[in-house]
């Protein structure tokens, strides 16, 4: 009998310690490239620091923001910092959302569709832009910049113009509003196409190599359309979210966003740390 009660305590004292030690979960929804394959490269790290990634892929800019703000998922990381900007502007103050984590800058392109070389642009050639408001303006603004049309003066990043609001159009250019997911499947039905850098990815088209004309490093479009992570508020300063930018914050993390095509606004912790050891003075 004495026996047979040990074996009880150790198998509750067993199970408690189980519970105990059990990993935290955080629940992150993400875009496929680069930000899921950012998430699936921490996971084990995130393991070693006590919590267990449940990740979410979707393609769309629909679902994300809704899902965190109900409390569906901890976190999402698909967004930059206007699209969160926009979004926060249409939702009452209980269901919006804060950045946490700046990650980086994906530079959006124009692409071949039927033509390889804007030198070849002709009058009524199809554009296709992303239909969402933010990112429309974007394109817009970049179509301006290439010299295809001309927007009202003023225009900035922070402006919601649609085809509506070109002032001209020398080469009177119909402008194609899509679902920025669709526009890389639609590139055999427009000469060119404005496409998001995530999206372009996912097609094996980098920014930097295959656009026809991209946004600067060193442009304005650079300094604000900076990628995130976003949760609620409430949850800004959680442990989670810590042990989240501790891992993103990687040289590896780093160095796939660079192999994407992308621009990390980071520096890696343990590089930042090799640089305060550099400077700081020798002990005398």
């Amino acid at each position: 009998m004495k026996k047979i009660l040990a074996l009880v305590i150790a198998l509750v004292l067993s199970l408690s310690l189980t519970s105990a030690f059990a990993a935290e979960k955080i629940s992150v929804i993400a875009t496929e490239n680069p930000h899921a394959e950012v998430m699936e490269l921490v996971k084990d790290d995130l393991a070693a620091l006590g919590y267990e990634l449940e990740l979410t892929v979707v393609s769309d800019y629909v679902v994300e923001n809704p899902a965190t703000s109900a409390g569906d998922v901890m976190a999402n990381f698909f967004q930059h910092v206007p699209y969160l900007a926009g979004y926060n502007a249409e939702v009452p103050e209980e269901e919006q959302l804060v950045a946490v984590i700046y990650t980086h800058f994906e530079p959006m392109a124009i692409y071949a569709g039927t033509k390889t070389s804007l030198d070849d642009i002709a009058e009524g050639d199809a554009i296709a832009v992303p239909n969402d408001p933010v990112n429309e303006n974007r394109a817009l603004l970049l179509l301006q910049n290439a010299g295809l049309i001309k927007l009202p003066e003023g225009t900035t990043l922070e402006s919601t113009c649609t085809p509506m609001d070109i002032v001209e159009n020398p080469y009177n250019l119909e402008i194609m509003e899509l679902n920025a997911e669709l526009i890389p499947g639609a590139r055999a039905d427009v000469a060119y196409a404005v496409i998001n850098g995530n999206n372009a990815t996912l097609v094996e088209l980098i920014p930097n190599v295959d656009g026809l004309y991209v946004e600067a490093a060193d442009s304005e479009a650079a300094k604000a359309y900076v990628n995130i992570v976003v949760v609620k508020p409430e949850n800004a300063e959680a442990a989670w979210v810590k042990a989240l930018e501790q891992v993103i914050y990687t040289q590896e993390v780093y160095d796939l966003i660079v192999n994407a095509g992308f621009a990390p606004t980071f520096v890696p912790a343990d590089a930042a740390a090799e640089t305060v050891e550099a400077t700081e003075p020798a002990a005398e």
